[in-house]
């Protein structure tokens, strides 16, 4: 099975233990591993054998791979769907003759295909987008050198945007480095500056998959150098959503003060920009505002933390912005509580980004993280918390 880390696997086997209602002395009754061993292992500074994981997962009724591996999989539907899409792009440049719309009906299915993406309704989604992105192959092939051929490729590269969103949510990561190359050919055609930061954008999530934070953020520095000056709102828009990206991976690398000065650009070069999806990202003064918090939560300095929670007091994002953008205010607001060590409030900033953006929470791995901690910390006796905690397999 795949070696988890300490930390990670200790936090699971804590909140299992937790989710059991069970003491340690129940445990080491049960299973024979000693009281200060799996103290040990909870608390990350020692990984058990697979002996002992095992005799651990029947003690607290569940399995090794699920304390070793994490949460199993969820939604089916996604899953199912999955098979269709790898071979739906399978001979993206060899596509079979088909149909093909007029391409203000593509553009309307393509419109279609990012609201479900921002909204989180990846079921939706992955059942509708292989036939279009094979629509979109073809229309592309048959496309003439020009301004038709470049808009089908703008088409074809937010329709695969979308795509990868599923398949990165739900730990598909071969098929997600695919799908972002993908994207990257289709933005070429397109010819549109904005598009290929888009593509940038987007490319970043290889990097957090693989733990590659420092090349991600050398990447979208580099972008943010080929943009050409923000002499329109939507060549504004791309460079904003560059830097806010930029200042996440940073905070996540902990490196400070490259991500206060990328975040300080994004503040610069929002200003004008209305708040609205630009190219499949949503991009405006609530969304930056959004990325402080997640910027300072990334760094974790408890003054900043203290601010972001505070000014969550009397400020919440907008109704009208995308429901994944505003439920992933709440996850990191939650993270920020825990950290300053208010679960209540966690508590309740998880259920309410459940309840703006459900399959978004129950694929998130940081809300599984969250979940698990505040699964502990209440020693499951929070009923309503251990059920949302099962619901999205943190337990």
């Amino acid at each position: 099975m795949p070696a988890p880390t300490a930390t990670h696997l200790g936090y699971r086997v804590a909140a299992a233990r937790a989710a059991a209602g069970l003491t340690r002395r129940e445990v080491h009754e049960a299973s024979g591993v000693s009281v200060s061993m799996i103290r040990q292992v909870e608390a990350g500074t020692r990984t058990p054998s697979d002996a002992v994981l095992d005799v651990l997962a029947r003690a607290l009724r569940t399995t090794p791979e699920q304390l070793a591996d994490g949460p199993g999989r969820t939604d089916s539907r996604v899953h199912r769907a999955i098979p269709v899409l790898q071979a739906a792009i399978a001979s993206y440049d060899l596509p079979e003759d088909g149909p093909v719309r007029l391409l203000r009906n593509l553009g309307a299915a393509v419109e279609e295909m990012t609201v479900a993406r921002v909204n989180s309704q990846y079921g939706r989604l992955v059942e509708l987008i292989p036939a279009l992105l094979e629509e979109l192959f073809r229309a592309v092939h048959q496309a003439a050198e020009g301004p038709d051929r470049r808009q089908a490729g703008r088409l074809l590269a937010l329709a695969v945007r979308s795509a990868d969103a599923a398949a990165y949510k739900y730990g598909y990561r071969d098929l997600s480095a695919r799908l972002v190359e993908l994207m990257r050919w289709a933005a070429g055609i397109a010819e549109d500056p904005a598009l290929d930061a888009a593509a940038a954008y987007v490319r970043t999530e290889v990097h957090f998959a693989t733990g590659q934070l420092g090349a991600g953020l050398r990447a979208l520095q580099q972008a943010a150098d080929r943009m050409p000056a923000p002499t329109t709102v939507p060549l504004a828009a791309a460079a904003v959503a560059l830097h806010m990206r930029a200042a996440v991976v940073a905070g996540r690398a902990v490196d400070a003060g490259s991500a206060r000065l990328h975040l300080a650009e994004a503040e610069r070069l929002v200003r004008g920009v209305p708040e609205q999806l630009y190219d499949g990202t949503a991009v405006g003064p609530a969304s930056v505002r959004i990325h402080q918090l997640a910027v300072a939560v990334e760094l974790g300095d408890s003054a900043d933390l203290g601010r972001a929670v505070a000014e969550a007091g009397h400020w919440v994002p907008p109704r009208d912005l995308p429901a994944e953008r505003r439920s992933h205010y709440y996850i990191d607001l939650g993270r920020a509580q825990i950290a300053l060590g208010r679960p209540r409030h966690a508590r309740e900033s998880l259920l309410l980004a459940r309840r703006i953006a459900p399959q978004h929470v129950r694929e998130h791995g940081q809300v599984r993280t969250e979940l698990a901690t505040l699964v502990r910390l209440t020693r499951g006796r929070d009923e309503e918390l251990l059920s949302m905690a099962r619901w999205a397999k943190a337990v």
